[in-house]
């Protein structure tokens, strides 16, 4: 069971993504990857800080929200080889700036998820 919740968040978390990078962006900057990212880490803060406060959340939902749904959403792959991308063209700022922004707004999207949790809790 537990595969299956993995398999079918996963399927969910690839498409959504899929479909973000659809999205018409005319810039060099990995934006959409950047986004993606954000919004990822404020999904899985706000599955973390649900499933911290309700116990009545199954083991099998939160394993197909965060390592499913989230695992399949987020793309820290791609952005690490499009920060090695930036870095190997030498676009050293563009790289440390994508590096900086990627990492700290995942984290602020980490807390927002909480936050959003802990008011939607009441």
């Amino acid at each position: 069971m537990n595969f299956l919740m993995v398999a079918l968040g996963g399927a969910l978390g690839a498409m959504a993504r899929y479909a973000i990078s659809l999205i018409p962006v005319k810039t060099d900057f990995p934006i959409l990857t950047l986004i993606t990212n954000i919004l990822g880490a404020v999904l899985i803060g706000f599955v973390v800080g649900i499933a911290s406060e309700h116990e009545g959340i199954s083991d099998n939902a939160v394993l197909f929200l965060k390592t499913g749904v989230c695992g399949g959403f987020t793309t820290f792959s791609t952005f690490s080889l499009e920060a090695y991308n930036l870095i190997d063209s030498h676009q050293y700022v563009a790289g440390g700036v994508y590096v900086v922004l990627s990492c700290l707004c995942c984290i602020v999207g980490i807390v927002c998820g909480k936050i959003l949790a802990t008011t939607v809790n009441g």
